[in-house]
C-alpha cells in the first residue's frame, strides 16, 4: 500500500463557519466564545472532487482512500506482496462503507476490461446500486449457492491466469459468514487467500473486532490490516497496539493502516 504522490494537495477538512446570530455578533461576549464558533469541522471528503483533484493515477492503482496529506492511499494491483486485506472494526465502523468505496473507485478509475469486482454478503440489499455495474461480476448473497459457485470460478479463473493484465477485486463482507459454508468452499477461499494476489485476484474481507476471536484460524493469512473504529475491550485483534489510535478514528469515515512502524490515519470519501 503506498500514496501516490502528487502537487496538487487535497484538503481533508473543510472550514466551515458557524452561522452568527446578529445579536450575539452585536454582543460577543469573549474572543474564546468567538474562536470556538469558528473552528473548522472535519468531513469526509467526496470520492469524485477527490479523484478530480488528483488526476490521473496508475492503471494498476487500487484507490482505498485519501491520506492526512490529501495523497491517495492506493493499491498495486500488480504487486502481490501486502497480501489479501483484512478489514476491521466495531459495528457502524464503516467496514461496509469501505468496500462499496472501493467499489465506486474502480468504476471511477478503470475500464471494465481491467478491473472488475465481485461480492460476497449476507445483505445483498446493501449493494444493490452495485449489481448493473459493468465493473460488476456479481452481487452475491452468502447463504445463496451462487456464492459458492462464484468462489470456484474466481478460483478457476485465477489457477489458469499466469498473464492476464486484468484483475478481479474479491469484496467478502463479514469473513465469519464463511464459517457456515461447506469444507470445500473453505479450501477454495483459502486458496485465494494465500495464491489469489500473485494471480490478480484480491481479497479485500471484513471482520467484526468483537467477533474476532471466532475467525482466528483465518487471521494469519491477512498480512495488512485495515482498523476502523474499535472500542476498548474489543482488542483482540491488536495486542500490543496503542489502542487509544483506534479509538480516535471517527466511526464511518476513517480508517487507519500501518505505514513503516506507525499507524496511518485516513479518510474514506462519500459517495
Amino acid at each position: 500500500m503506498s500514496r501516490f504522490n502528487t502537487n496538487r494537495q487535497f484538503s481533508l477538512a473543510l472550514e466551515a463557519l458557524s452561522e452568527l446570530r446578529p445579536e450575539l455578533e452585536a454582543q460577543r461576549n469573549t474572543q474564546t466564545e468567538l474562536d470556538s464558533r469558528l473552528a473548522p469541522i472535519q468531513v469526509a471528503p467526496v470520492l469524485a472532487d477527490v479523484l478530480d483533484e488528483v488526476g490521473p493515477m496508475p492503471r494498476e492503482a487500487l484507490f482505498m482512500g485519501i491520506a492526512p496529506d490529501g495523497l491517495p492511499v492506493l493499491l498495486n494491483l500488480h504487486d502481490p506482496s501486502p497480501g489479501p486485506i483484512l478489514v476491521a472494526g466495531d459495528p457502524g465502523a464503516g467496514k461496509t462503507a469501505f468496500l462499496q468505496n472501493i467499489a465506486r473507485g474502480v468504476e471511477q478509475m478503470h475500464e471494465p476490461g481491467d478491473v472488475q469486482f465481485g461480492v460476497i454478503t449476507a445483505f445483498p440489499d446493501e449493494w444493490e446500486a452495485f449489481v448493473d455495474s459493468p465493473h460488476s461480476a456479481g452481487v452475491f448473497p452468502v447463504y445463496d449457492s451462487s456464492a459458492m459457485d462464484f468462489l470456484y470460478s474466481l478460483s478457476g479463473w485465477a489457477h489458469a491466469n499466469r498473464s492476464s493484465q486484468q484483475s478481479v477485486v474479491l469484496l467478502l463482507d463479514d469473513l465469519e459468514s464463511m464459517e457456515q459454508v461447506d469444507f470445500d468452499v473453505r479450501q477454495t477461499l483459502r486458496w485465494l487467500l494465500l495464491r489469489g494476489p500473485s494471480r490478480r485476484v484480491w481479497p479485500v474481507v471484513t471482520v467484526n473486532a468483537e467477533r474476532a476471536s471466532q475467525v482466528e484460524a483465518w487471521l494469519e493469512a491477512f498480512r495488512t490490516r485495515v482498523i476502523g473504529h474499535v472500542d476498548q475491550g474489543h482488542m483482540s485483534l491488536f495486542e500490543h497496539e496503542d489502542e487509544s489510535v483506534f479509538q480516535s478514528l471517527k466511526a464511518g469515515v476513517q480508517f487507519a493502516l500501518r505505514e513503516g512502524g506507525d499507524w496511518m490515519k485516513f479518510w474514506v470519501p462519500t459517495s
